[in-house]
C-alpha cells in the first residue's frame, strides 16, 4: 500500500507543493513588520490574542499530534485519551496564571528571553544562571530540531520519491527562508496556518470516517469484536494514565511554547486565548485519537499498514476517504506540521546565542547596535539550521534518542524554576541554577538507567527532583535581596490586566 500514489495526479501535487511554499510568502508579508530584536524574537510585543492562543497550540502539538497520536490511539485503542489530559490542562491554566505573570514581568524587566527573565529577577551579575540554561536550551533543542528536520525530510522523501539527503535540504531551506524573513511574527502567522490546515484534516477526516463506518456506535461494536480494550479507556491501569497525564508536567518548561505569552500584546487577552487555545487542544487531540480508532477498525492488522507503522493510518484513512485537491492539502500539511515545531525551537536556540551568549555573557560590543543585533539573529538562525541539518543526516540514531526526552528535559530543568520564580518570593538565585542542573541530569540519568526496570516516565522524577532542589536551596540560603521586587509586582500586574 503506497499511501502517496494519489499526489501523482496534477491537482494533488499542485496543492501539496502550494503548501509546501505558503510559509515563504507569509515570511515575506511578515518582513516589514520585523524591525528589530524585540520584534524577530517576540513579536515585538504585539501579537493578537487569537494569533498567541493557535500558535501556542501548534507550535507545542506538531507531527506529534498528527500521526504520533493517532498512531498511539491505533495501538492503545480509547486509552489514548489521557494522552491529551495532561497538556491540555495545563496550558489551559498557563494562559491565565503563569502566562500573565510572566508576560507582565518580562515587560517589565524589558526581557526577550526566558533567561533574561531568569538574571533580571534574580540579579544574576555573574551570568550562572544564563550560562546553564544557555547549556540545556542548547543540547536538547539542537537535537529536537534536528529530529524534526529529520521527520519532515523522511515525509518529503517518500511523497516525491527522491533522496533523503535533497529533502532534508529542501526542509531546512523552506522554512529557514521565512524565519530570516520575518522571525517570530513569520513563525506565529504559519503557526495559524497550520493549526487551520490541522483542523481540516483532524474533525473532517474522522466526521466523514465515522459516516462511512455507520456511525460512532457501529465503529465502537467493531472495535469492541477486535479487541475489547480498545473501548476500555481505562484499560491502561492507573500507571499508565498517570504517565500519560504527566505529559502535561512539561509544557511550563516549553521556551517555544512560554515565549507565546511574552508576545501577547496585552496580558488581559490572554484569558480569550485561554478559551481558544484550550478548545483547538481539544478538538484536535480528540480528532487525531478518532483517526487512530478508524484505523484500527478499517485496517484491523497492522502489518496492513505501510512498513508496518501505526503512525501511518492517518495517511492511508486520508488517501482513501479524499479526493486530491483535499488529499494533497492535507498531506502537505504533514510536512508543515512537522516542522512547526522545529522553527519555533531554531527561533528559541537562535535567541539564546544572540541575546543570552552574545549579547549578555560575552558581551559583545557590535550588538549594542539594533541593527547589528537583528543582522546578527537572522545568521544565527541560519548557522543554527544548517548545525540541525547536519545533525540530523549524520548522528540520525543520536537525534531520536535525544528528543525522546527533550520534552521531559526541557520541562524539568526551567519548568519548576519559572513556576516558584513567578509564584513563591523566597526562591533564590542559587535555588533556580539548583534546580535547572537536577531537572537536566535527572532526565539522562533516569533515562539511561533507571526508565526501563520502572517504566515510570523520566519527567516525574525530574521534574519533583527539580522542584524540591529549588526549593530546599532556596531555604538553605539567606533570602534573596531583591524579594520584594519580583513576585509582588507580577502579581500587582495580574491584578491590573
Amino acid at each position: 500500500m503506497n499511501v502517496y500514489d494519489k499526489l501523482t495526479e496534477p491537482v494533488a501535487m499542485a496543492v501539496f507543493v502550494a503548501t509546501l511554499f505558503l510559509p515563504v510568502v507569509v515570511g515575506l508579508l511578515a518582513l516589514r513588520r520585523t524591525k528589530s530584536q524585540s520584534d524577530f524574537f517576540v513579536g515585538g510585543r504585539a501579537m493578537g490574542k487569537l494569533v498567541v492562543a493557535l500558535s501556542a497550540v501548534s507550535s507545542g502539538r506538531s507531527s506529534w499530534l498528527v500521526l504520533g497520536l493517532s498512531g498511539m490511539a491505533y495501538k492503545l485503542g480509547a486509552g489514548a485519551v489521557w494522552a491529551i489530559v495532561g497538556y491540555t490542562t495545563v496550558e489551559a491554566l498557563q494562559f491565565v496564571t503563569l502566562g500573565k505573570r510572566l508576560r507582565a514581568a518580562t515587560q517589565r524587566y524589558d526581557s526577550i528571553t526566558l533567561l533574561d527573565y531568569f538574571e533580571s529577577r534574580f540579579g544574576d551579575d555573574k551570568h550562572r544562571i544564563r550560562i546553564a540554561g544557555a547549556i540545556i536550551i542548547g543540547v536538547f533543542i539542537t537535537a529536537y530540531v534536528a529530529a524534526q528536520f529529520n521527520g519532515g525530510a523522511k515525509s518529503l522523501s517518500a511523497a516525491l520519491e527522491i533522496p533523503m539527503a535533497w529533502t532534508l535540504v529542501i526542509s531546512a531551506v523552506l522554512i529557514l527562508i521565512y524565519m530570516v524573513l520575518g522571525g517570530y511574527v513569520a513563525v506565529a502567522l504559519n503557526d495559524v496556518v497550520r493549526a487551520i490546515i490541522m483542523l481540516i484534516g483532524l474533525v473532517v477526516l474522522p466526521v466523514y470516517g465515522l459516516i462511512a463506518a455507520g456511525g460512532f456506535d457501529a465503529l465502537w461494536s467493531t472495535l469492541g469484536e477486535l479487541q475489547p480494550k480498545h473501548v476500555d479507556p481505562l484499560a491502561l491501569g492507573l500507571g499508565g494514565a498517570i504517565g500519560f497525564v504527566a505529559i502535561g508536567l512539561g509544557s511550563p518548561g516549553q521556551p517555544h511554547i512560554v515565549v507565546r505569552y511574552m508576545s501577547i500584546d496585552d496580558p488581559a487577552n490572554l484569558r480569550f486565548a485561554a478559551i481558544i487555545g484550550t478548545f483547538w487542544n481539544v478538538v484536535l487531540g480528540l480528532g487525531a485519537i478518532c483517526v487512530g480508532l478508524l484505523g484500527r477498525a478499517l485496517v484491523p492488522a497492522v502489518e496492513s499498514l505501510p512498513d508496518q507503522d501505526p503512525e501511518m493510518v492517518y495517511l492511508v484513512l486520508s488517501s482513501q476517504y479524499f479526493g486530491p485537491a483535499l488529499y494533497g492539502l492535507l498531506v502537505g500539511g504533514i510536512f508543515a506540521a512537522i516542522l512547526s515545531t522545529a522553527d519555533s525551537q531554531l527561533l528559541v536556540v537562535a535567541s539564546t546565542a544572540v541575546r543570552d551568549v552574545g549579547e549578555k555573557i560575552l558581551n559583545i560590543k557590535a550588538l549594542a547596535d539594533e541593527t547589528t543585533k537583528l543582522k546578527a539573529s537572522r545568521w544565527v538562525v541560519i548557522l543554527s539550521g544548517i548545525v540541525a541539518l547536519v545533525l540530523a543526516f549524520v548522528a540520525e540514531d543520536l537525534v531520536f534518542w535525544l528528543v525522546l526526552f527533550a520534552w521531559g528535559g526541557l520541562g524539568a530543568s526551567l519548568g519548576p524554576p519559572l513556576l516558584l520564580a513567578l509564584y513563591w518570593r523566597r526562591t533564590s538565585r542559587a535555588g533556580v541554577l539548583a534546580g535547572m542542573v537536577t531537572g537536566a541530569l535527572t532526565t539522562i540519568v533516569w533515562k539511561l538507567w533507571i526508565k526501563e526496570p520502572t517504566g515510570v516516565y523520566e519527567l516525574i522524577p525530574a521534574f519533583g527532583g527539580s522542584l524540591l532542589a529549588v526549593v530546599a536551596v532556596s531555604l538553605l540560603g539567606r533570602p534573596p535581596a531583591r524579594a520584594d521586587e519580583s513576585a509582588p509586582a507580577a502579581s500587582e500586574s495580574d491584578d491590573r490586566a
